[in-house]
């Protein structure tokens, strides 16, 4: 790839990673041979590697007439993000899963361009986009009528993120079936810890199971918390600030009877020492690690993941298999539920926008519609024609395994490109096949499709991706919704490994009431009856 000249306008931040202040040494806007200088941050995954070696990107700046400085940023963002914004100088460009929130653009007003303009003039992918698919439209524009982000639509993933593995191998060393509720869970574990399960001679070195980092703000993919959808509730994202829909009616789990159940199941879980003492410490590279094993020597035995050799890697996938949502007990009688994800993993809002100070808009529009032509998203998702994927000459394409044979598919996608972090807009009109971890994907969320496909999506699923609130509204949820997860997911850990929820269960409640939580539950039923009154 060409190497990038001098930006005109770079970020000046207390942390130093922009370097430079706009106009300070350059003050020419295109390169010697007439292409538009651009600067750009973009939020790539830390497995990610250098835009540079980006075959495709480099081929979407050339049809552009853009040469672009890129600051390549995977961790610390809000800190790095609050110091950009606040000093007022921003790149022409940033890139990167809700990396500009709306909540941004309403803080910093007049900072980010509103594109409608540029889009007709200048952006034929976009409008095409927004005619095939208006709710992306409806996705990007303020509630006065603004777009200062552009989102995403990738189409081929399923309606949920998570899904619950166990070593088949394992059960088969223990003699016993895959569970089919909580009690059952318990068993297996116990099992599992105090038995060889491995198999490898010692039978203290079995971990029985293992979850994600819980974050601090909130909950989220590969979770236990899908194991709330056993009492009945549909989670979206794995369960977020604890907001659900159920009959129609907004709740949160947090202050749920079946929450305060579940924690107590987990509490037993961790105090007979069946869950991973590091749960709460430990990284998600970890958390990774400890799920690929050592060699053929599996260590876990039930968690969590998106696909069998993503958890686990090449060597212990086979041991491993997924299976059936759980109910709480033998003799219940909730219709279980699970994650229900569709949108949130194939639509993204807010995943670019233009600094309203960019003095080439237009070439930046132009470079932005270049990202969502049919074919440049394909290639932004799963990576450079040729290496990436095959063009087979007819109209359609294939996702090519590995070029490296020792890394999974997931990994090598996202190792070769922008993956699920990108702009992108894959047509539902695109013949394409895809690799072997996506049709794996397929192939072990059959044994949750059931449940998936009972979930009713219009009475029991928060459109929340959907649903643009006004910024008093924005705000006073935003400063609650603080206030609550500090004090529910503090909890959370306390209560799982040092127990207690039954004697603090009704002060918890309290307090969160306190802060406003049912306030905020009446402005989001409010906002889901209008959404549900106008898609009728």
């Amino acid at each position: 790839m060409k190497k990038h000249l001098i930006t005109l306008v770079s970020v000046c931040l207390v942390t130093g990673i922009f370097t430079g202040c706009s106009n300070s040494e350059d003050a020419s806007s295109e390169t010697e041979d007439g292409k538009a200088k651009l600067s750009a941050v973009f939020l790539k995954h830390p497995q990610t590697g250098d835009l540079a070696d980006m075959e495709w990107l480099a081929e979407a700046e050339e049809r552009a007439g853009v040469e672009i400085k890129w600051e390549e940023v995977s961790s610390d963002w809000d800190q790095k993000k609050g110091a950009m914004l606040s000093g007022g100088e921003i790149p022409d460009l940033i890139i990167g899963p809700n990396a500009i929130t709306d909540a941004d653009f309403s803080k910093f007003t007049g900072l980010f361009q509103d594109l409608n303009e540029l889009i007709d003039e200048n952006a034929p992918n976009v409008q095409t986009m927004f005619e095939e698919k208006p709710e992306l439209e409806v996705l990007s524009t303020q509630n006065d009528g603004e777009i200062y982000g552009l989102p995403k639509y990738q189409q081929f993933w399923p309606e949920t993120s998570t899904r619950q593995f166990i070593n088949q191998e394992w059960l088969d060393n223990v003699e016993m079936e895959a569970p089919t509720n909580w009690d059952e869970l318990h068993e297996v574990l116990t099992a599992f810890k105090e038995e060889d399960a491995n198999g490898n001679g010692n039978p203290n070195d079995e971990i029985p199971m293992d979850f994600a980092p819980v974050e601090t703000t909130g909950f989220g993919f590969f979770h236990p918390t899908v194991l709330l959808g056993s009492t009945g509730i549909t989670l979206t994202g794995g369960g977020g600030e604890g907001y659900f829909v159920e009959d129609g009616e907004v709740k949160n789990f947090f202050v749920d009877e079946r929450y305060k159940e579940f924690v107590e199941f987990m509490h037993r879980l961790y105090s007979d020492g069946l869950i991973n003492n590091e749960v709460f410490t430990q990284d998600y590279t970890k958390y990774q690690s400890l799920g690929r094993g050592d060699g053929e020597t599996a260590k876990v035995g039930y968690t969590f993941g998106w696909e069998l050799a993503d958890r686990f890697g090449n060597t212990l996938a086979p041991q491993y298999t997924a299976f059936e949502p759980m109910q709480v007990s033998e003799d219940a009688v909730e219709e279980v539920s699970w994650t229900y994800d569709y949108d949130v993993l194939n639509y993204g809002e807010n995943m670019v926008q233009m600094s309203a100070q960019a003095q080439n808009k237009e070439a930046a529009m132009k470079f932005i519609n270049e990202l969502y032509d049919p074919e440049v998203s394909m290639q932004v998702l799963f990576g450079s024609l040729g290496t990436n994927i095959e063009d087979n000459g007819d109209g359609s394409y294939t996702v090519l395994p590995p070029e490296d044979e020792s890394m999974d598919p997931g990994t090598w996608k996202w190792t070769t490109t922008w993956a699920d972090n990108g702009p992108m807009y894959i047509s539902d009109s695109l013949d394409l096949t895809l690799g072997e971890d996506m049709q794996a994907v397929g192939e072990q969320t059959k044994p949750i499709q059931e449940t998936l496909d009972s979930i009713d999506t219009e009475n029991d699923v928060y459109p929340g991706i959907f649903i643009k609130y006004s910024d008093e509204d924005n705000n006073k949820m935003s400063l609650t919704n603080t206030d609550i997860i500090n004090l529910t997911m503090s909890k959370f850990g306390e209560w799982v490994t040092e127990g207690g929820i039954d004697s603090q269960w009704d002060a918890y409640v309290d307090e969160l009431n306190q802060m406003g939580l049912p306030e905020n539950i009446e402005i989001m039923q409010s906002y889901y009856d209008d959404y549900q009154a106008e898609v009728e």
